[in-house]
């Protein structure tokens, strides 16, 4: 089996269609397209933009014979098979929106995942709902529970296909619904035309340079708004080849992921989270046989974004990967959210991540250190600058515009931000002013570049003072058996009345003693580098919630913790 070429004489267009359907229209002229690939990264189907299209055009049709008319939505389970990428275009074929939603979680259970995707089934009121068939059970009762018509894919792609009349799609339609991460505003589903689409992967195209020899290897997920609209659509859109892992094989065997970008012979072009990054720096270790396994000198892009950029996990990744090529200059650094498409801002390809040292005060939004305690900075990484047509503006709580390095909120405009939350008119009038989207996040600008420095709705204000979650969790992780993902911190009020803050972390030991010394240690590290006494939980593993998406999220601790539904360990005597 051979995979779709990186090279082909199709002249490549950038996202310059009308439509969806268009772009694939377009692609399908020519030899590149999607690969899929095992755990081991070994080829299991290449799937040409030209059989996407046949099979896309073919399930148009069963859907329409089905009963799907235009604006009907169509839920399909994301999974990244072929029969997904089939579906969705043949949803938008149809006229109808295709929304993805999440796989089942290796744990939790059939009552788990049905509360998990039903809000966004009573969101949405899909009229069909579509999923892999060995997932039939959880899946299916999940559609059945809301009264909606399900299918499996092949039992699906096995009913007749007969010819009908497809209808013609405008610009200004929606093009498909996007659920935004659990951690914001879930569980609204961002409304997203076919012209706000096609621009902001004609920005991802420009903005990264995309030439004949790149290829995008990807194992992120396609409910997720970087795997969906960066690895998926912008592929149609820009006639990238792209290998895919899935995701769960990415979980059980990360370093397959480079293993994909090793063996393309043509330059690489691949995003990831930063524990993507930080999952593989760990598993290499101390091993011997980087430079003989892994080839990464041709990686171009390495994207990174979707969640907080940690410089201390990237500079891990560049010392353990150097001996096999990885320059850290191919380090591009973005912003972005599902409400404005995906891409907000993106660095100048080649510049590398920068940091800025920031003083803590100035991110707390405090005038200057009152000189009784250390100066303490944190780094700040530079997500680059907006993509073409996007204007961002710093402001106050009261819309006030504030001058540069100065940190409030982050508001954009430009022609990629979404349509509405779909359904929502009340959700979508408090973060969309006259064109002006509040994207929820806090941040400053310094020389036309963008700096995040975390989330308005996560702060933890104690006696009037800003604190940002990320530093208490990052403190914890500072001592030894302690990563990304074991802590979550969050205000809570004591039966005093008091604003505290709260932290829960995850602890694998069984020994009671063990424990309280943790405990100990933990609340001392915090207070070390944050000046505050904070309530320290030990809580057992898996027990922190986390977003379709993988983020941890603090507001769902935080409420399962209060209603009793997370349980910590008791406290020796």
């Amino acid at each position: 089996m051979t995979a779709t070429p990186t090279v082909d004489e199709l002249p490549r267009r950038f996202s310059d269609f009308d439509t969806l359907g268009d772009a694939l229209d377009y692609a399908a002229q020519g030899q590149r397209g999607f690969n899929f690939h095992d755990a081991r990264a070994a080829l299991v189907r290449a799937y040409p933009f030209s059989e996407l299209r046949d099979d896309a055009l073919a399930a148009a049709k069963r859907l329409v014979a089905f009963g799907i008319k235009p604006g009907d939505r169509v839920a399909l389970i994301a999974d990244t098979e072929p029969q997904f990428c089939a579906l969705f275009f043949g949803a938008v074929y149809a006229g109808a929106l295709p929304v993805p939603l999440p796989l089942p979680t290796s744990f939790g259970g059939k009552d788990s995942y049905i509360e998990q995707i039903g809000v966004q089934l009573d969101s949405c009121e899909p009229a069909l709902l579509l999923f892999p068939d060995e997932i039939e059970e959880l899946a299916g009762a999940a559609g059945q529970s809301r009264n909606i018509p399900v299918s499996g894919w092949d039992v699906f792609a096995a009913k007749d296909a007969p010819e009908v009349e497809l209808p013609a799609a405008d610009s200004s339609d929606i093009a498909y619904l996007q659920y935004s991460s659990g951690s914001t505003r879930f569980p609204h589903g961002v409304a997203v035309s076919h012209k706000a689409l096609l621009h902001n992967l004609g920005s991802h195209a420009h903005g990264m340079l995309i030439g004949d020899t790149d290829r995008c290897i990807s194992w992120l997920p396609f409910y997720h708004d970087m795997g969906l609209v960066g690895c998926f659509l912008s592929m149609v859109a820009n006639q990238v080849s792209t290998d895919y892992l899935k995701t769960s094989d990415f979980a059980r065997r990360p370093l397959s992921w480079l293993d994909l970008i090793t063996r393309n012979e043509g330059t690489s072009c691949s995003f990831s989270p930063t524990f993507g990054y930080e999952i593989c720096a760990r598993r290499i270790g101390s091993q011997s046989n980087v430079k003989e396994r892994f080839d990464l000198s041709r990686w171009r892009l390495a994207g990174n974004g979707a969640d907080m950029i940690r410089p201390d996990v990237m500079q891990r990744f560049t010392d353990a990967f150097a001996p096999a090529g990885f320059d850290a200059k191919a380090f591009l650094p973005s912003y972005g959210l599902a409400e404005a498409t995906l891409a907000v801002t993106l660095m100048p390809s080649g510049e590398g991540m920068e940091v800025e040292l920031v003083e803590e005060t100035e991110l707390s939004g405090e005038k200057q250190s009152d000189g009784k305690r250390p100066k303490r900075f944190r780094a700040i990484v530079n997500c680059g600058k907006p993509v073409r047509d996007t204007v961002l503006e710093i402001r106050q709580e009261n819309g006030a515009v504030l001058a540069e390095k100065t940190v409030g909120k982050v508001w954009m405009k430009g022609p990629a931000v979404m349509e509405c939350y779909y359904g929502d008119q009340e959700a979508t009038d408090a973060c969309l002013v006259d064109g002006w989207l509040d994207t929820g996040d806090m941040g400053y600008l310094s020389e036309g570049y963008l700096y995040i420095v975390g989330r308005a709705k996560d702060m933890i204000i104690i006696n009037g003072k800003n604190h940002w979650p990320q530093d208490i969790e990052w403190a914890v992780e500072q001592l030894p058996g302690f990563k990304a993902g074991d802590i979550a911190a969050f205000a809570i009020t004591t039966p005093g009345g008091e604003e505290t803050p709260a932290v829960l972390v995850q602890c694998r030991t069984s020994d009671e003693i063990e424990r309280l010394r943790l405990r100990n240690e933990i609340k001392e590290k915090v207070r070390a580098i944050t000046g505050m006494n904070c309530v320290i939980e030990l809580v057992p593993p898996r027990t922190l919630p986390r977003t379709s998406s993988g983020k941890l999220s603090r507001a769902k601790a935080r409420n399962l913790y209060l209603s009793g539904d997370i349980q910590p360990y008791a406290v020796a005597a």
